[in-house]
């Protein structure tokens, strides 16, 4: 069996957005036959929520549609870019602060927005963090991580097939 591919969405604090990505992501791998082959996983570029479940709107909203939600936040380290092959930031601070993380050049190439993989969202890439905002913002991140996951799951076969 092929060695899988190891992917990591990350967020601010890892209650909201990046978790949402990492179930929205895990469901479109599922659905495509590949568990086992690609691993998605998320943190925060920050600790504040170590420890702490989703918050309870990405709860909410990931159940309604159907995702999975059991979620434990965790803060992202620089040690794990050896064994990810790519880091999914979801805004242009997050990109920025991990790809000073970064041990090397390479690492912080892996590093990508996730809406680059919607080919819909030409202009802005960031998907805005809902945490401060009313339901209607986690609708809106959920809509805008399942229209890149697709995108990104396609990317990831492409890139696969390319090293086979």
């Amino acid at each position: 069996m092929a060695t899988p591919y190891y992917v990591c969405f990350v967020c601010t604090g890892n209650i909201c957005r990046s978790p949402m990505a990492e179930s929205v992501f895990r469901a479109r791998v599922a659905e495509a036959g590949l568990a086992g082959l690609v691993e998605a996983e998320s943190a925060g570029t920050g600790g504040w929520h170590e420890g702490d479940p989703a918050d309870p709107r990405t709860v909410s909203v990931l159940d309604e549609h159907g995702y999975e939600t059991s979620h434990t936040a965790r803060q992202f380290r620089a040690s794990w870019f050896a064994r990810l092959d790519l880091v999914i930031a979801l805004d242009e601070g997050h990109l920025r602060e991990l790809r000073r993380l970064a041990p090397t050049p390479a690492e912080a190439a892996k590093v990508r927005l996730l809406r680059s993989y919607d080919p819909r969202a030409v202009a802005d890439l960031e998907v805005p963090d809902p945490y401060y905002g009313g339901r209607e913002g986690f609708e809106e991140c959920l809509e805008m991580v399942e229209a890149a996951s697709e995108g990104l799951l396609d990317a990831i076969r492409d890139e696969r097939e390319r090293a086979a």
